[in-house]
């Protein structure tokens, strides 16, 4: 009896389908909450595209950059979306971690408050209140927007605010200003009209890679392979998304609810802004240049030191990228 049952185990499992038996699980872990920016990788799941590359992949909500950076380079999540300071930050700290691709070729970083708070810029920011989460990657980088502005980077205080509470609490004065990505702005514009200020950190010279997706260095050693599939998929995903976004936000939407897709919408196309720069129009959609991340390296080694140094090249890589893929040109 129980030779007929290894008998007929053994005949099933050479009638399963090519992959079935050999899925790689890979854990992605977000920077935050699912919106649009996190739609290539759900319309990618949805089509089927990294179960063909054969990846079982489970996505996760973030809790902030700084959290998806030590989840990654503590090896409880092999792949993960980090702002590139932050992951540098990080693994300056010990994590082990390579970004792979850039989201985000520009910083989507800025801060957003109101004119009839009386505040006209930075220089009124001493005194005032910054409301945003605690892995927020704009307060872990505070001390370098504030030396650059050339305020005392103790001089605000912050407040614990969830991402969803930022303008509510805006709105009813619990806070003076909030950070934010570039990618929301249309839905503060639309709740405070004339009365909303908003300054971008590129627009004062700190334009540091936004999200970039960041892999363990531990596992990416040993599965290169899942590593290059992974990297590809979400790349050829990113390049659909630009051409139609309309069955990204869909697929978005399936899987995450309480968004509104108007407002996804709207994010999407400031999205491709911050996606565009002749790196990604020209080598590879999602490529670092050598230069800038060197810069960013040389800022976050300034302004924060680095616990364990390690050269900038041993950060990222552009290698798992598929040439043929490109960023479009508007």
């Amino acid at each position: 009896m129980i030779k007929l049952a290894s008998a007929a185990l053994a005949a099933a499992a050479l009638l399963a389908p090519v992959g079935a038996l050999g899925k790689e699980k890979v854990n992605l872990v977000l920077n935050w909450v699912p919106t649009a920016d996190h739609a290539p990788y759900y319309y990618a799941k949805a089509q089927g595209w990294y179960d063909e590359a054969n990846i079982d992949l489970t996505i996760e909500t973030g809790k902030g950059s700084g959290v998806s950076a030590q989840r990654v380079g503590a090896g409880t999540s092999e792949i993960g979306i980090s702002d590139l300071a932050t992951s540098l930050l990080a693994r300056g700290k010990g994590a082990k971690l390579v970004a792979v691709m850039a989201v985000y070729a520009n910083s989507p970083q800025g801060f957003y408050w109101l004119k009839s708070s009386g505040i006209g810029g930075p220089k009124d920011f001493p005194g005032k209140k910054i409301g945003n989460p605690p892995g927020d990657a704009s307060r872990i980088m505070w001390p370098a927007f504030a030396k650059q502005v050339g305020i005392d980077p103790g001089s605000v205080s912050f407040v614990n605010v969830s991402p969803q509470a930022k303008v509510p609490s805006l709105k009813s004065r619990a806070i003076d200003i909030t950070s934010d990505f570039y990618n929301e702005h249309d839905l503060k514009v639309r709740e405070f009209g004339d009365d909303l200020s908003f300054l971008a950190w590129r627009d004062i010279g700190i334009n540091p890679y936004g999200n970039s997706i960041i892999v363990n260095a531990d596992y990416l050693e040993k599965k290169r392979d899942v590593v290059k599939a992974f990297t590809q998929v979400s790349q050829k995903a990113f390049a659909a998304c630009v051409q139609d976004v309309a069955p990204c936000l869909k697929a978005l939407m399936a899987s995450v609810s309480g968004l509104d897709e108007a407002n996804q919408r709207d994010q999407w196309n400031r999205i491709k802004e911050l996606m565009r720069d002749p790196t990604t129009t020209s080598t590879a959609l999602g490529a670092f240049d050598d230069q800038r991340v060197k810069n960013d390296f040389e800022m976050v080694k300034t302004y924060f030191g680095l616990e364990q140094p390690f050269e900038a090249s041993a950060a990222f890589t552009n290698e798992f990228l598929d040439t043929s893929i490109k960023m479009t040109a508007k």
